[in-house]
Formats: structure tokens, C-alpha cells, sequence
């Protein structure tokens, strides 16, 4: 783009204060003081002259002289991204929205700052100047951006992000080798666990790296291994150190009360001449004793050690979950501790020497390079041997790389110890025991991820004590039976009196179970949820045919009275023959919002189930949102939900939605014409707002259509589309 002086001539002759405007604006460096000190009528004049590093600058002097740089930001945006950006009516403050798109733009080398004079600025450092203005940041492919902002020489920028970034999303992601790795590390390790992202999502990513993916989850989970071991460009992370004294004394005063086998594991030296069978036996107490301190003590890894997930029951229904709701967390691990020792004591047996081998050869690799201490020792220990020795078959040799490991390596922590034998692969741990816990995240999003059975594993041992975490989205990771394993983690959870997770969402091509038994087991399982959302695939829905050997949540009914429930949502889902179940909710006295999307409520209903429905939300008070798109009513169905707002009705319902459900512009005016009525008899005292309309008939009679929604908006608030029907009927036709 041309510079101010050319623009300006090629506009043609121009104001004296036009042309000290440009004037001035080539000389910011030696003026900008008394530049900002200028009146109102001048500055206005000068700011759209000025470079992206001087107009930020100006923010505090434009203030000050009632001037806003909104329309010099968003025009800025028109000429450097040449695109409009969605929801742009909505858009607070462009200058913050110009330079989050900047910066992800330069940091994955799409755009040239050279292209506009506006950001071509000796004194304009891209990233480092756009950066105090991310919250929200995409890595995507090899991860090119997380290699560049682990450089050293953007480390001013990393520290940048780390107090203005929140959500931290990973997209398209591909393969990559372990100095991306390690970059990835440094990342997560600043922006999480030292830095202020409270939100990682990760999305279309249909055939994940089981290391990149177990690493991302583990540190959002905040584990990563003792701060001192972490180094940042061969230095340790300094926030660490800092932390580091304080954490050795507090390790130090509770390691005689814990019986912790961290100190064992760990020491370079002093336990490197136990025999194989000592350290068996030391493993087998740590384990019952790690188990037994986490029934009183809210350790960061009590959850996790306590909370095996064994092979074999993963296998046969990932975990049989019971959803009579008990508190018995420390006894009934206790139990399955004691109820596995005998079988974990033959796999022992058949793997002492290596495991003997692989802790001497470990310890003294840690002795001898401290740069072999990566990030694979973290996200998988793997028990080695020479090519003579055989574990269950499997052979992994001594020196194996573990790149070559991803397959077997797959971070699976059926159980916390070394010789638990994993599905298709190598004797190994998720080393999770030896691991420090940092800060953590509080949503976790994976859309459109398959999770494998050892990754469904692992995120559920990280789940059993995630503390932090209010918000949990699970979407089309092809769950399948793996669903009682994410349970089962969330059960460990729901024990911590200082859990936070309210916001669950679940969504599939098909549920494993019927869609209400498997919503009334998360509820037993979790009943401090406050919205849950299950959403399935209707082509390939599985409802009512579980294989044999799965776990059943005995009736399928919605515990009633669920005190903290307050949003409940189902997509998808052929509720045609739950009647039952769906009136159950819609009495419930604490649900304030109830979604039923696309899940044939009226495909066969009778009349009588109708007026059921209608006269349940006549009786709740405390319901304010019933959302029905998607439902087939019709005409006639909808006329007759007007009798919800009738006068003898108790309902406080507040929001409507009727969108995609085959309504005329006729129906349209007539539950109008029924709902005025009610107002009227009412004294017009009614609590309804809001009415979605979105997706209808309504362009079969646009004038009846207008007359029907004038009327309504006198009413409440209406929103709805200009949709063409005939259209979307020929659409619907061409794909059949």
C-alpha cells in the first residue's frame, strides 16, 4: 500500500492541516510527545496516518481527547486481511481483533509485513508488539508456531503470552519429530503450568500421534516431571527453580509420612544395588500404600495412584460402572488393589530382572547425560531388556529409539507399575507417579478425534484427579464401550469435595448403550453436573443393541431431583418410545433449561402424550428454556403449546424454540392469535421473551407470515431466517 504522501497525492490537492498531518506522521519518533498534548479536531486528522506501532501508542492520547480508534482498527482489518470476519456486527474492540489475526498470521508465515507501510515500522516488532493482544492462539499442521515461539529469541513473546493468553487450540494436527516435541513442551510448560490458559482444544485430527496427543493431555492436566528436570534453551526453567526449595522441604517433611517411592525411583544412586526381587517387593507396598494415602489426603496424585484401570477389565466393558452413587473411593480401591495383587505378582515375576536392569540403566543414564532426561521419559517409561530376554512375547531392545514405540507406547495406565501388560504391546508404565503437578486447565475440548483404548486409558487416570476442570467436550472420538472407562475416571473425580467440573458434552456417530441409560449412569456418576449434552448419530445409532458383557445401568430412568442439574440437552436422539423419560424431566423441579434437538418427539406420538407434555410444563415453575427443533410438530402442535401461557398455568418459561418443525405461516397465526389471548386474560403478566423460528414454512405465505410475526414481536423477541423451503426440499431430495 502506498505512504501517507502518496496516498495523499494521489487523492489530489489536500488542506494545509492535511499536509502537516502527513507531515507530522513522518516524524513520530521525534514529536510523538507533543504530538499526544494536540486538541481533538487536530489528532483526529493524524491518527489515520500513523503506523500500526504508533497508533497503538495514541490509544491513551485519543482517549483523553474523546476520540475512538474503532473505525481506523477496523478499517486497518479491511486492508491488511482483506476478508470480513464472522459475527463482525459483534466484535468489541478491532484493535484487539486486528492483532490476535496478525499475530497468528505472521507467526504461520501467511501474511508479509512489508505488503502495507501501516505495519512496515523500524520501531514494530510483529510478534512481539501484537502479542500482549492474543487470548486466543491455533496451532496447526507440524506445529511450526510452537517451534517458533520456543525460540530464544521470542522468549519476551512467550512471556507475553503467558499473561494474555487463554485458549490454546490444536487443529489439523500431523506427525512430528522430537525437537518439535520438545519445543511443544517448553510451550505448554510456560502457557499452562506457569502462564494463564484456562482452555485447550484440540480438533480434526483423524489419526493422532498417540505421543504428541498423551503429552498434550497429560500437561493440560498440569503433570509434567519435577520443575528442575524441564530446561529451557539448556538452562532450567527459572519459575521452577524458584519454586524448587520450597517443594524439596515440603517433599522432604512428608516423605516419612506418605511411604512415597518417589525418593526410591528416582535417587541416582542409592538403591541402584537393590536386588530385582527388593525392588518387587517395594513397588507392591508403594502401591497399597499410595492407595490407602489417597482415602485421606487430597495429594496431587492420589487420584491417579490409587485409581488402577486393568487390562482386563478395560477390555471386557473399559470399566463396569456401578451407577448406584457411593462415596467409598479409598475402600474399594483398597480392594482392587488387593483383588489384582495375586495376578500382578506372576507378571512381576516374569519381569524382574528387566525391570532390575531397565531402573540400574535409567539411573545411570541420568547420571551420565542429563539431555537423554526428555520428554519420552515422562510420557512413557518402557521396560527394556536384551534381545534374549522375552516380557509376554514382546521384545523391545535395550537401545530401542522410542519413536518406533508410539504404537505400544501408548501411555496406557491400566495400573501404576512397570510389568502391567498393555493391549498389543510392551511392558510399560504411564509415568505419571514420578511426575510434578503444576497448574491446569479448565476445558478440555477433543472434537473429532479417535481415541484409541489405551488413550481412553490414560485421559481417564488424568481425569480421576483433575481438579480444576469445569468444562469437558467429547466429540465424535468413537468412544464406543471406552465410554465406562471416561466414566469410571470421572466417579474417582466426583470424590474430591474441591472438584470443579459442571459442563459435560458428549457426542458420537453412535452411543454404546441406549442413549437414557447411558445419561441416567453419568448423572449417578457425576450428580454435581450442572449441564450435560448427549448428541449421536441417528443413521447409526445402536439404541437398545449392546453387545453382550457390557455394563447395564439397570432402569433406564433420570434420577429425579438431581440438585445441582440445571441444563440438559439431547441431539440426535430417537426419544420416540421414552415418553416416559421425557416427562420425568421436563417435571423436574430444578432443570431450568431442557433441549430435545432433532430427536423425534412427535414421529408417533398420540395426543394424550401431547397434552402430558404441555400440562408437566404448566406445573414447573422453575423451567425457563424448552428448545424443540427438529421435532415434526407441525401446525396444530404448535397452536396446542400455546396452552402452556393459559391462566391457570404455574410455568415461568421464558424461551421457546421451535425451529426446523415443518410451521406454516397459518399455524404461525394462529398460536399468535391463541397466545395474545392468554396475555390478555393473564393482564398481560407473562414471563415469555424469546421465540426461535428459524428453518420453518414461512415463505409458502409471506404475507400471512409477516401479519403472524408483527403480531409475535409485540409479543417477545423473535428471531428467524429467510428460508427457502422449496429449496431446502430440493436439496434434501438430491442427496437421498
Amino acid at each position: 500500500m502506498a505512504s501517507p504522501r502518496e496516498a495523499m497525492s494521489a487523492e489530489g490537492p489536500h488542506s494545509l492541516q492535511a499536509l502537516s498531518a502527513a507531515a507530522v506522521s513522518r516524524s513520530m519518533a521525534a514529536l510523538e510527545p507533543d504530538v499526544w498534548a494536540l486538541p481533538g479536531h487536530l489528532l483526529r486528522g493524524l491518527l489515520p496516518l500513523l503506523s500500526v506501532f504508533r497508533l497503538e501508542r495514541a490509544e491513551a492520547a485519543a482517549r483523553r481527547a474523546g476520540l475512538s480508534t474503532q473505525p481506523i482498527w477496523r478499517k486497518l482489518w479491511d486492508d491488511v486481511m482483506k476478508t470480513r470476519p464472522p459475527n463482525s456486527e459483534n466484535i468489541p474492540c478491532w484493535r484487539k481483533k486486528f492483532f490476535e489475526t496478525f499475530f497468528s498470521n505472521v507467526l504461520h508465515g501467511v501474511l508479509d509485513v512489508s505488503s502495507d507501510w501501516r505495519l512496515n515500522d523500524r520501531h514494530f516488532s510483529p510478534l512481539l508488539h501484537s502479542s500482549p493482544h492474543v487470548s486466543q492462539l491455533t496451532l496447526c499442521n507440524m506445529l511450526q508456531g510452537a517451534v517458533e515461539l520456543a525460540a530464544e529469541h521470542n522468549q519476551k513473546v512467550l512471556e507475553n503470552l503467558a499473561s494474555s493468553l487463554r485458549i490454546l487450540k490444536f487443529q489439523h494436527l500431523l506427525s512430528s519429530d522430537q525437537s518439535i516435541r520438545r519445543s511443544l513442551v517448553l510451550l505448554l510448560h510456560r502457557l499452562i503450568h506457569h502462564g494463564s490458559v484456562s482452555h485447550v482444544s484440540m480438533c480434526a485430527w483423524p489419526v493422532p500421534d498417540t505421543v504428541l496427543l498423551v503429552l498434550i493431555l497429560s500437561m493440560s492436566a498440569g503433570f509434567w516431571r519435577s520443575g528442575n528436570a524441564l530446561t529451557y534453551h539448556s538452562s532450567p526453567c527459572g519459575l521452577c527453580r524458584e519454586e524448587g526449595d520450597t517443594q524439596s522441604q515440603k517433599s522432604t517433611q512428608e516423605r516419612p509420612e506418605k511411604g512415597c517411592c518417589s525418593e526410591r525411583e528416582w535417587s541416582d544412586g542409592e538403591h541402584q544395588k537393590e536386588s530385582p526381587r527388593a525392588l518387587e517387593k517395594a513397588d507392591m507396598q508403594a502401591e497399597v500404600n499410595g492407595c490407602v494415602a489417597g482415602t485421606g489426603q487430597n495429594t496431587a496424585l492420589s487420584g491417579l495412584n490409587c485409581f488402577p484401570l486393568e487390562k482386563q477389565a478395560c477390555e471386557e466393558a473399559s470399566i463396569k460402572v456401578s451407577c448406584d452413587h457411593t462415596s467409598r473411593q479409598g475402600s474399594s480401591c483398597f480392594s482392587e488393589q488387593l483383588s489384582h495383587h495375586s495376578a500382578l505378582r506372576k507378571s512381576r515375576r516374569r519381569t524382574k530382572s528387566a525391570v532390575g536392569k531397565k531402573r540400574r540403566c535409567l539411573r545411570r543414564s541420568r547420571g551420565l547425560c542429563a539431555d537423554l532426561d526428555d520428554l519420552y521419559d515422562f510420557v512413557f517409561t518402557v521396560a527394556r531388556e536384551d534381545n534374549s530376554v522375552s516380557i509376554d512375547q514382546n521384545i523391545v531392545t535395550e537401545g530401542e529409539n522410542a519413536d518406533n514405540l508410539t504404537s505400544s507406547s501408548t501411555g496406557s495406565p491400566c495400573c501404576g507399575h512397570v510389568g502391567c501388560k498393555r493391549r498389543g504391546g510392551s511392558t510399560g508404565i504411564f509415568s505419571l507417579k514420578a511426575a510434578h503437578r503444576f497448574r491446569s486447565v479448565s476445558t478440555l475440548e477433543l472434537f473429532s478425534i479417535p481415541l484409541s483404548d489405551d488413550t481412553c486409558r490414560t485421559l481417564s487416570n488424568l481425569l480421576s484427579s483433575w481438579v480444576s476442570l469445569e468444562n469437558l467436550v467429547l466429540s465424535y472420538n468413537g468412544l464406543g464401550a471406552n465410554i465406562f472407562c471416561i466414566l469410571s475416571g470421572l466417579r474417582a473425580l466426583s470424590q474430591y469435595s474441591d472438584c470443579c467440573l459442571r459442563v459435560l458434552r458428549v457426542s458420537d456417530v453412535f452411543s454404546h448403550m441406549p442413549c437414557m441409560e447411558l445419561v441416567h449412569c453419568i448423572l449417578s456418576v457425576f450428580p454435581r453436573l450442572h449441564t450435560l449434552s448427549v448428541s449421536f448419530d441417528l443413521k447409526n445409532q445402536l439404541e437398545g443393541n449392546r453387545p453382550e458383557g457390557n455394563p447395564s445401568c439397570s432402569d433406564a430412568e433420570i434420577p429425579e431431583c438431581n440438585p445441582n442439574l440445571k441444563k440438559l440437552s439431547f441431539h440426535d436422539v430417537n426419544l420416540a418410545d421414552h415418553q416416559k423419560e421425557v416427562l420425568l424431566l421436563l417435571q423436574d423441579p430444578m432443570l431450568q433449561e431442557i433441549t430435545f434437538s432433532f430427536c423425534r418427539l412427535f414421529e408417533s406420538c398420540t395426543t394424550e402424550f401431547l397434552s402430558e407434555i404441555i400440562n408437566t410444563v404448566k406445573r414447573n415453575s422453575s423451567l425457563k428454556s424448552l428448545k424443540l427443533p427438529g421435532n415434526r410438530l407441525g401446525n396444530h402442535r404448535l397452536v396446542a403449546l400455546a396452552d402452556i401461557f393459559s391462566e391457570d398455568s404455574s410455568s415461568s418459561l421464558c424461551q421457546l424454540d421451535v425451529s426446523s418443525n415443518c410451521i406454516k405461516p397459518d399455524g404461525l397465526l394462529e398460536f399468535t392469535k391463541k397466545l395474545e389471548g392468554y396475555i390478555q386474560q393473564r393482564g398481560g403478566k407473562i414471563q415469555f421473551t424469546h421465540l426461535r423460528l428459524f428453518q420453518n414454512w414461512l415463505d409458502q405465505d409471506a404475507e400471512t407470515a409477516q401479519e403472524a410475526l408483527r403480531r409475535l414481536r409485540a409479543v417477545c423477541s423473535v428471531v428467524n431466517d429467510s428460508w427457502d423451503s422449496s429449496q431446502a426440499f430440493a436439496d434434501y431430495i438430491s442427496v437421498m
